[in-house]
């Protein structure tokens, strides 16, 4: 009730919708947690700082501070939050920056990096203080949305009609033998809009990374242990048990700031295993990097697994150029054309 009133009112313009002169791209979910959001900001990043003068706004959940912060490399994830600081981390040329209130950051943008042409802004679909000129929905293809609840119940925040206001969905984690049949039957619950697209990735994990200096190495087929703290781990533990013999796992929370306790804990199950490695996510890898807290045993054996977004076969691929093409030549006409229809 109080979502669908919270809707009622920025539909009937009591609260107050702002559209600004830069280009919004808006990578969020109706979801919490775990979703592939960030490898999707990712993607989306990358390949328009190569036509643009990209900015990336996130919330920055979980920080200990409050305000416009920009991001640096040497920032603390306690201050900015571990996603920014994770893309800043891979994009250092980028400018990052955290705001909670998401309008209030995006005109102090514009006053102060007059050179920035469009902005990204992760996880803002509830934001609706905000109007973004294309919104892009991701989508966890393990928990259908027919088949979850709102919180606390289930891991919804926000209603199912909310779909409507989507321009492309990115359904993530697929199967890599998801069939053509069950794409259509993704295709017939999502899109209600003429102007809707739709696209199906899986995961693809890299080469695992130390963390810390090591003569160390990891293989396919050694024993590792398993540490993360991110919204959903399932799909990283199975992907880690196809590659590698799993000895351990250890789960905790989303955005989990790692204890002393935590991080003994882990360090006592490597001595039972000597020959184990530590693999972690590269979320968690962010948190660790800097920290005091990490004992000598987990520093020469923690390794961290960055991810790629990969289109599966039979979907549609052309999500970046299409968001290229919808940007260029057509914003100038104070609407939006998609997929050749207009919004």
């Amino acid at each position: 009730m109080v979502i669908s009133i919270r809707h009622w009112l920025f539909d009937c313009n009591i609260l107050k919708s702002e559209r600004f002169a830069t280009p919004i791209i808006c990578v969020g979910n109706i979801t919490v947690g775990g979703t592939g959001k960030t490898p999707a900001a990712e993607l989306v990043l990358n390949y328009m700082r190569q036509h643009y003068r990209v900015a990336l706004l996130s919330r920055g959940y979980g920080r200990r501070t409050k305000g416009y912060i920009e991001v640096k490399t040497n920032s603390s994830y306690r201050d900015v939050g571990d996603e920014p600081l994770q893309i800043k981390l891979k994009f250092p040329d980028a400018l990052v920056v955290v705001c909670e209130k998401r309008a209030e950051a995006i005109r102090r943008i514009e006053a102060e990096h007059p050179e920035i042409n469009l902005i990204i802004m992760d996880d803002g679909f509830q934001h609706r203080y905000v109007d973004p000129r294309i919104n892009i929905l991701i989508i966890d293809s393990t928990r259908p949305l027919a088949e979850d609840d709102y919180l606390p119940a289930g891991t919804l925040r926000d209603k199912l009609s909310a779909l409507d206001r989507a321009h492309y969905f990115i359904v993530t984690k697929c199967s890599p033998t998801m069939s053509q049949l069950d794409q259509r039957l993704w295709r017939k619950d999502l899109l209600k809009m003429a102007y809707q697209k739709i696209y199906f990735t899986r995961v693809i994990p890299s080469a695992p990374i130390a963390l810390f200096p090591s003569e160390l190495s990891l293989n396919l087929g050694d024993e590792v242990v398993v540490m993360s703290g991110i919204g959903n781990p399932k799909p990283f533990v199975k992907s880690t048990r196809e590659q590698y013999k799993v000895v351990a796992t250890y789960n905790f929370p989303d955005h989990h700031i790692y204890s002393v306790d935590d991080l003994q804990r882990v360090a006592k199950s490597l001595e039972k295993h000597p020959e184990a490695r530590l693999l972690t996510t590269e979320k968690d890898a962010v948190k660790l990097r800097r920290s005091r807290r990490v004992p000598d045993i987990i520093r020469q054996r923690l390794f961290y697994m960055p991810v790629v977004m990969e289109f599966l076969e039979g979907s549609d691929e052309d999500l970046l150029s299409t968001l290229k093409d919808d940007l260029d030549g057509k914003l100038h006409l104070g609407d939006l054309t998609i997929g050749g229809n207009k919004e």
